[in-house]
């Protein structure tokens, strides 16, 4: 017999299993407000439970239901003759496949299993300079035949994808909104990209009613997304991602986004909740005016990544206190595009982008994301082409600082092919050579395409799923990124942990950083200037107890070839090509002994290897017996 009693807590809020039975907590500013329990197994009702007046403080109501086992019912609570799901359950009944219509009034709450194991999992704990992250959306990300999963458009499907995410050298999965949220309402067009003016938002109400595909509005912040389950048991199936990725060294980390009517003070228990029960990695708030300074400091989550769109204000104690702490930031964003197309008055900015690291934790870099072009439609489209949203093609940025190479869309012309392939690849070398923590959206690795829609928050079709038959047709792209990321893991002086300093503070005849023009050890920074040396110094970076390598990054993003000065290495070093990116892939010959002329539209890569012996050249320590007393 279910029986009630007072509780003198009643935080947190919803429905928690107690020792002696389940306490129920229910914000409401209806007095008649209550509990409605079901069977779990047959669905009908067995009891209706109303609060009292004993029960409230505040507008809260609280009581705890002794006598039944949590198991064996799911629940939802009501207020006057509405019905109303717990916005904090954990999982659910009732909910549809997904792009069906939902009604949540009929949401059934269950209970959290406890007794799975995890193994001894523990997050890997990768440091921002180490990482590679990898935004994808859940459905997604496998969804299209093309896949060739067998749980395609899920967490599981996620799993069946692991090996090829190590392959191409990721270390962290960012996840789109992957809680429990309603795609089928009629609203606003959500958050369509980052900054969008919230009265231009609320113009665009969408006729008829669509489909919310990313899911940036108010969610049921508690439960992983049913539909995203291949089988009935979300909450058991995105464990098992988490723990796979652990096994496998790769993090996890969840995009949140709150609204402005989400209470505030909330908000650092959800995140508390999925490090508990789900060991995510990090979490990438979204939302504005968000208690950063209470989540930051909070201790539970000190060591999980935790990204914003800036912590000016929200680290009120010593920078060694927040190395958890991710900055993302749109100006490398535009600043990287406006230097790919050949803008003037970009290279100082660009310089500073590739070695910014913030004091306090790390930042995280990209030059494509899931809002705006596909990498592969930034090299393809000067427009936008939304026209499939139905809002006539008035939806989504204009300002995307992207070049279409001459033709829009799909080009017959070979030259555009190669110059568009050519584009991508210096997009990849400015990404994966900046210092900071490089983030790639699904499938920009081999030139995915969105056909031109840089907005696509309502397309669950061929337009937002990833096409995998690409990963074929662009081989070469795709084997490029593979090397790139194998060099960048590499070469720590590639991704040191603190931003490096332009001095040589080792004394060792060499800065950490150096930047190159024409001359050696001076570049120009004229606004018309589109090409620069950038020179990093091996020794102030260790690799498996060696010093690194001299590295050289020569960048020419102007429509015409230009002379570049590098610096002499130490006797006995030469320089010599490691990677090579743009229309001219094969490497520049040599002027004179330190110059190279880099081709128009390139990223070159030089490494300092040693010289190879001159036959009849004697071996160190192989000196003649003369030579040997000369030298006593």
């Amino acid at each position: 017999m279910a029986e009630k009693k007072r509780q003198k807590n009643p935080y947190p809020l919803g429905a928690q299993p107690e020792a002696d039975g389940v306490r129920f907590s229910l914000v409401s500013r209806d007095p008649d407000c209550g509990i409605l329990l079901y069977d779990v197994l047959s669905g009908k009702r067995v009891k209706k439970i109303p609060f009292s007046e004993e029960d409230r403080t505040g507008n809260v109501y609280c009581t705890t239901v002794e006598g039944i086992a949590p198991e064996t019912v799911c629940y939802q609570f009501y207020r006057g003759r509405e019905t109303v799901p717990d916005e904090r359950g954990r999982r659910f009944t009732g909910i549809r496949g997904y792009g069906r219509e939902q009604k949540p009034e009929n949401w059934k709450a269950l209970f959290l299993p406890e007794d799975y194991d995890w193994e001894g999992d523990r997050s890997p704990g990768i440091p921002y300079c180490d990482a590679l992250f990898y935004c994808l959306h859940v459905r997604g990300f496998t969804r299209h035949a093309s896949s060739e999963a067998v749980h395609r458009g899920t967490f599981a499907g996620i799993m069946e994808k692991i090996p090829y995410l190590k392959e191409i050298g990721v270390t962290t999965l960012e996840l789109q909104p992957a809680y429990e949220f309603v795609e089928n309402h009629r609203e606003e067009n959500p958050l369509p990209w980052p900054g969008s003016a919230p009265a231009q938002a609320a113009d665009r109400l969408c006729e008829p009613e669509k489909l919310n595909y990313w899911g940036y509005k108010r969610g049921f912040y508690y439960a992983p997304k049913a539909s995203y389950a291949a089988g009935g048991d979300a909450a058991g199936e995105f464990r098992q991602l988490v723990k796979e990725l652990h096994q496998n060294g790769l993090e996890l980390v969840m995009q949140f986004y709150f609204p402005p009517e989400v209470n505030k003070s909330e908000i650092p228990e959800i995140l508390r909740f999925w490090v508990l029960e789900y060991h995510v990695d990090g979490f990438h708030l979204m939302g504005e005016r968000l208690p950063m300074e209470a989540i930051v400091s909070d201790e539970l989550l000190a060591d999980r990544k935790l990204l914003y769109y800036g912590f000016e204000d929200a680290a009120p104690r010593e920078a060694r206190d927040y190395q958890h702490l991710g900055e993302y930031n749109d100006s490398y964003l535009y600043d990287m595009r406006r230097f790919l197309k050949g803008d003037e008055n970009m290279l100082g900015s660009v310089l500073r982008q590739m070695r910014y690291i913030p004091g306090k934790g790390g930042r995280v870099h990209y030059i494509t994301n899931y809002w705006g072009f596909t990498l592969a439609d930034l090299v393809s489209y000067d427009y936008r082409h939304n026209e499939a949203n139905g809002e006539d093609n008035r939806d989504g940025s204009d300002y995307n600082c992207s070049w279409n190479c001459g033709e829009e869309g799909t080009a017959r012309s070979r030259r555009v092919r190669q110059l568009r392939l050519g584009q991508m690849k210096n997009a990849m070398c400015l990404l994966l050579l900046t210092q900071s923590t490089p983030l790639i959206f699904m499938g920009d690795e081999f030139g995915n395409s969105q056909k031109g829609n840089n907005n696509p928050w309502c397309q669950d079709n061929a337009i937002s799923w990833l096409d995998w038959s690409a990963k074929k047709k662009n081989g070469e792209l795709l084997e490029f990124w593979k090397k790139l990321t194998a060099f960048r893991k590499e070469h720590p002086i590639l991704h040191p942990r603190e931003e490096l300093r332009l001095m040589d503070s080792l004394s060792c005849g060499y800065p950490d950083l150096s930047y190159h023009g024409e001359n050696a050890w001076g570049a120009r920074m004229d606004g018309h200037i589109r090409y620069a040396g950038i020179m990093l110094c091996g020794k102030y970076a260790q690799t498996r107890g060696r010093e690194d390598a001299f590295l050289y990054i020569a960048l020419n993003m102007h429509w015409m070839s230009h002379e570049l000065a590098l610096p002499r290495l130490p006797k006995g070093m030469r320089w010599e090509t490691a990677i090579a990116a743009g229309t001219e892939e094969k490497g520049p010959e040599e002027e004179r002994e330190n110059t190279r002329q880099i081709p128009p539209r390139s990223v070159i890569v030089y490494i300092g290897v040693q010289e190879a012996e001159k036959p009849g050249r004697e071996k160190p320590g192989k000196k003649s017996g003369k030579a040997a007393a000369d030298r006593r």
